[in-house]
């Protein structure tokens, strides 16, 4: 085995956040069987963003708590080999007390997220003239960058990051259990069909994208729209199933639907997401209909694993189709699955991660990732 390293995981949130479990929690027994050994501080803990999705916001006593507990972890940096930073470490400070505070130790920046938009597309003038350039000044002092997708590598590349490497938001094969490849994966019998939808209370409003070719589908045939993790929707005329969402539940309950969907906008924002809801819906060998936004188009083979829609008419006519027919179904969602175990989990994914955060030091006895 190789030498041993150790890595400060700054995180944004603990194990509810989606993009802190996806891109730094999961890989963390992979990691260590890798000799990566691996702490986390997490600046934003589980209970206080179950209080954000609450109340909607963060209390100022909870953040200052979190900023001293943050500002902490980075005076003890020089523990380790490298620091490994979801996003920023203390998001809207200014960058030079950022940099100081990460002087002295390589760090990775990991974005799944176009967060620089944060600052950059903000309402306010004044914030756009302190901040616009703000995570562009933190990837050119990064030892390397790692994007879910090509836009965010772009935006790494641009602002003079020396090092960019794509590394895909991905699943755990082993959370995401199936049979032969070739057999079609239980369903319901018996029930209408379901359409999947799964997200957090933030993204739900992406539903409002397909409101209209739903309550038209829903006219011609039976059907339900089952949300996962979404909290509250409103979507008049379109029967609507309306499920929490928790760790331990959230495959078995999207193995028992039919479709999965990922409506997005077309803005910038959405251009940096990494189309993790169809990772999870391809790895339970379901058939997607997504947004042409973005990665989407990327994970997406129309015709082989799903469509791709940008119309009201082609959403209806690409549901429409796939709740009518379980062969077709079926062999979309087989390919799906397939494309799955060769690009999109954590089994490929994570010899290549660790690679990364070893040659992050610079040290030649790892090469490149």
């Amino acid at each position: 085995m190789p030498s041993p390293i150790r890595i400060l995981a700054l995180t944004k949130y603990g194990g509810l956040g989606a993009s802190s479990r996806l891109r730094f929690l999961q890989y963390l027994p992979g990691l260590a069987q890798a000799g990566v050994a691996v702490t986390v501080q997490s600046l934003l803990s589980d209970a206080q963003l179950q209080a954000r999705y609450r109340d909607g916001g963060y209390g100022p006593w909870s953040l200052a708590r979190a900023y001293g507990d943050r500002c902490r972890a980075l005076l003890a940096r020089r523990r380790f080999d490298v620091l490994w930073i979801e996003k920023e470490a203390l998001p809207w400070w200014p960058l030079w007390l950022e940099s100081a505070l990460l002087r002295g130790v390589p760090y990775v920046l990991d974005y799944d997220d176009a967060v620089f938009h944060a600052y950059d597309r903000h309402r306010s003038a004044a914030v756009r003239r302190l901040f616009g350039r703000r995570l562009d000044g933190l990837m050119a002092g990064a030892a390397l960058v790692l994007c879910g997708n090509d836009y965010l590598a772009r935006r790494a590349r641009a602002a003079g990051a020396p090092r960019v490497e794509i590394l895909p938001t991905v699943i755990d094969l082993d959370r995401y259990p199936c049979g032969s490849p070739e057999a079609p994966l239980p369903r319901g019998g018996g029930e209408p069909p379901r359409i999947a939808w799964i997200g957090s209370p933030s993204t739900a409003p992406y539903l409002q994208v397909i409101g209209e070719p739903l309550r038209a589908l829903a006219v011609r045939r039976p059907f339900t729209l089952r949300v996962i993790g979404g909290g509250v929707v409103d979507l008049p005329g379109v029967p609507i199933e309306i499920m929490p969402w928790t760790e331990d539940t959230e495959v078995a309950r999207l193995r028992a639907c039919d479709v999965g969907v990922m409506p997005l906008v077309d803005s910038p924002w959405e251009q940096g997401k990494c189309g993790y809801k169809l990772i999870q819906y391809m790895a339970c060998g379901l058939p997607v209909v997504a947004s042409r936004v973005g990665v989407n188009a990327e994970i997406v083979e129309p015709g082989v694993n799903g469509f791709l829609a940008e119309t009201p008419a082609e959403w209806e006519d690409a549901l429409g189709r796939l709740l009518a027919d379980a062969d077709l179904r079926s062999g979309l969602g087989r390919a799906g699955r397939r494309r799955v175990e060769q690009a999109y989990c954590v089994q490929q994914a994570g010899p290549r991660l660790a690679a990364c955060l070893r040659s992050a030091p610079g040290t030649k006895e790892d090469g490149a990732c």
